[in-house]
């Protein structure tokens, strides 16, 4: 088994490259979805974070109000550090049970948006940074994503830099260009991938 950590910055495009080397073979475990269902209506998880926000974090359904959350968390280290402490040892259990069901010669991609921040790269045999510049990030978050350049800026800048999310690269991605050049790219990943994970 190949284990392969993928992250990139918000908005850099990690994403589309998760779901392309998804589509090529690889078994993606990712945390972001993970961290959703381990805070789902009648989790533990969901329980734990209600009585370190507030009953004002659920939406009338019941579910967590993510946005709100956001708001909350990432204008303030304290509170992001609290979250932060309940959702990722549950994160980390879930990851654990997907990876020991995994083939024996399996490509597992771990699509682990803070990978760099919790100096998580020695747990992988691979690690591939998606790289965008800040501009393209910021751009992609207020056009695509609907957010205002200030909610966009705050969430960039709780992220590892550029240089440190690449310091701890062995694969990077240049998602600055077309879709074309990021299949290209994706393609000769896998390429490599493949044939470590072969040899």
């Amino acid at each position: 088994m190949l284990k392969v950590g993928l992250t990139g910055g918000i908005g850099s495009g990690k994403s589309e490259v998760s779901a392309r080397l998804a589509g090529r073979g690889a078994l993606l475990i990712d945390a972001d979805r993970i961290a959703r269902e381990v805070v789902e209506p009648g989790t533990p998880g969901l329980a734990a974070v209600v009585a370190e926000f507030g009953e004002d974090v659920l939406l009338p359904s019941g579910a967590l109000d993510r946005e709100k959350v956001g708001r909350i968390v990432f204008g303030d280290r304290d509170r992001l550090a609290a979250l932060n402490a309940i959702v990722h040892p549950l994160v980390g259990e879930r990851m654990q049970e997907l990876m020991d069901a995994a083939p024996a010669d399996a490509v597992v991609v771990y699509d682990v948006p803070l990978l760099a921040e919790n100096g998580l790269a020695g747990m992988y045999d691979e690690v591939v940074v998606v790289d965008a510049p800040e501009e393209a990030q910021l751009d992609r978050l207020v056009a695509r994503r609907g957010m205002t350049e200030e909610d966009a800026r705050a969430r960039m800048a709780n992220q590892a830099s550029r240089e440190e999310r690449r310091a701890v690269a062995t694969h990077i991605i240049d998602n600055s260009g077309t879709l074309d050049d990021l299949k290209a790219q994706v393609d000769s990943l896998w390429d490599s991938l493949t044939h470590r994970a072969a040899s």
